[in-house]
Parts: C-alpha cells; structure tokens; sequence
C-alpha cells in the first residue's frame, strides 16, 4: 500500500498551508518548528541545521523519501489489514512524530490496531498527540496546529 494524494495534501497543508495554497512549498529555509527542531521544507527534520535551505523541488523529494521510509517502517509494524483511509493518515500521523516513536512499546494506537480493536475506537488514540514540549520550558504544552491536524487525520482514519 502506499499514500495517496489525501495523505500528502494533508502533511502538506499541515507543514506548510501557505505553500499548499501556493502549489509549492514556501518553507525554503531552516525554522524551528513548535517543538523547537530545526525544519526545512515540507516538515523534513533529518540533516536540518539553522543555515539549510532548499529549494521547492528539494522540499518535494525529501517529502516523497520521507514517506517511503515511513511505509517501510508501516510495512513492518502493521500486521493487520488497512483501508486506504486509515494507511493515509497512518502515514500522515508518523511522518509527524516521527519514525523513532513509533513502536510497539510507545505507541498504544499501534498495539490496538494490530490487537484487531475497531478503527472507530482507535480513531480517539490520535487525540493523545496533540503536545509538543516547550523548547524554553521543556514543558509539555497542547499545539493549536497538532490538534487540528490529528482531528483531520482521525476523520481520515475512519474514512
């Protein structure tokens, strides 16, 4: 299974709306994002320092490799079977908190959906992801963006 055009709409409109907006990515050089991780392009974490930039056709490929990873990462730990629906936001909600948290141990969403329990009572497990920690406070603290996009990844969840 691989994302469709939902699920790269919605991490696009997620990182950056503007640029969604736009047909590109206008996100070409280094920010912090909420959570204080240094972010370039369409979300893309990984190398990122304070001086990168991109341009959008690199924004682009680094979003396309990075959801091929999150597939592989998909492919592995999801052993029951999956709408399209739930594989786009899947997709879209590991994309976010990235590969390394997304484990059987960490993620109670991942161990509920391979114990077979219905994706109608999983779907509130998206609510749990809303904080980001304060990069001044290291506190935890509830994000506006992270809970209007795990609402949109819910409603695509149960789709």
């Amino acid at each position: 299974m691989t994302a469709g055009p939902k699920c790269r709409d919605l991490i696009k409109r997620s990182e950056d709306e503007a640029g969604f907006l736009a047909g590109h990515c206008t996100k070409l050089k280094a920010y912090r994002c909420p959570s204080g991780l240094w972010t370039c392009g369409w979300g893309h974490t990984r190398g990122i320092s304070e001086e990168t930039t991109c341009t959008p056709e690199e924004a682009d490929r680094w979003l396309d490799e990075e959801i091929t990873a999150v597939e592989e990462k998909l492919c592995y730990s999801v052993r029951v079977p999956v709408t399209q629906g739930m594989w786009d936001a899947l997709v879209c909600f590991v994309y976010n908190i990235r590969r390394s948290r997304w484990n059987d141990r960490d993620c109670r969403l991942l161990r509920w959906l391979n114990a077979g329990i219905s994706k109608e009572r999983i779907a509130p497990e998206f609510n749990r992801w809303i904080y980001g920690t304060d990069p001044e406070t290291k506190q935890k603290v509830k994000l506006p963006g992270l809970v209007k996009r795990r609402a949109a990844e819910r409603e695509l969840f149960v789709s």
